[in-house]
């Protein structure tokens, strides 16, 4: 009888351990299904209720594009950060102004995907803008902070890379590319949320702690300005992030394999195939 119950148990644990793997791969598909509903540059919905879109509609769309709502910008007057052009200046240009071509950009600081694409992209991009291959046009987008049930991380860090370009668009570059290199590792982390991080993390670009920097970043100096660059990205009717365009015509830029991009090698003969002439 021992036997015959011993027999039983084994059978089930081998049943168990034939059945590890695909349940075990069924978890990592279901996280990465949660995770492209968040920041895939091929979705265009959360999914998080029915009818709701990634920049919602409404009160909510005003809450994601950081309203006039927001404590961090409630009675702060209007300051527009130095070297950044277009309407309010929500626009952050990098390359050489008489480029031929523009890559459009657009991104959401706590947007795992759009990491994704500064980390294997952003040197290329920055090579290719200094070889005057195209001009960049930095455009940004806040909504993950409204979207994810709430935080501060996606609009303090537009605000601390508005400080940056203060300092100079090579120090914008440079902060722009540590933020996405220690970006938390889930949406709902609102590391960036913190001053104090954005300070710390200030420190790996070589001159930019200047005062002026802290005390933009300290002080929230440039919020009302991050609530126009957000609601900016909501009157484009750009369906997520990251967003990227040549001339007009949108790029894939992800692999559609967790949150990264396609090689430079692939995104080099992209932009040969689709600039205008």
């Amino acid at each position: 009888m021992a036997t015959s119950t011993n027999t039983k148990k084994d059978r089930r644990r081998e049943s168990r351990d034939r059945l590890r793997p695909e349940r075990e791969a069924q978890a990592r598909r279901a996280r990465l299904r949660g995770r492209l509903l968040v920041g895939g540059s091929l979705v265009a919905v959360l999914g998080i209720a029915a009818g709701v879109g990634v920049y919602a509609s409404g009160s909510s769309a005003s809450s994601a594009a950081g309203g006039s709502g927001d404590p961090d910008s409630a009675g702060k007057p209007f300051v527009q950060p130095a070297n950044t052009t277009g309407a309010d200046g929500v626009v952050v240009p990098y390359g050489k102004a008489d480029a031929k071509h523009t890559l459009t950009v657009w991104l959401d600081p706590r947007c795992p995907y759009c990491a994704g694409v500064e980390i294997g992209l952003g040197r290329t991009i920055k090579e290719q803008a200094d070889a005057g291959e195209y001009k960049v046009e930095y455009r940004f987008a806040t909504f993950l902070d409204g979207a994810l049930g709430g935080g501060k991380g996606s609009k303090r860090a537009v605000n601390a890379l508005g400080a940056a370009v203060d300092e100079g668009p090579e120090k914008f570059m440079e902060y722009l590319r540590v933020l996405y290199e220690n970006h938390p590792e889930k949406e709902t982390d609102d590391k960036y949320g913190s001053t104090a991080t954005l300070l710390e993390l200030a420190d790996q670009v070589p001159g930019l702690r200047t005062p002026a920097f802290d005390r933009a970043v300290e002080g929230l100096t440039y919020m009302p300005w991050v609530d126009k660059v957000g609601k900016a990205f909501l009157d484009a009717g750009v369906s997520g992030t990251p967003a990227v365009l040549i001339d007009g015509e949108q790029l894939t830029v992800n692999t559609g394999r967790g949150i990264d991009s396609i090689t430079p090698e692939a995104f080099k003969k992209l932009i040969a195939e689709k600039r205008k002439p």
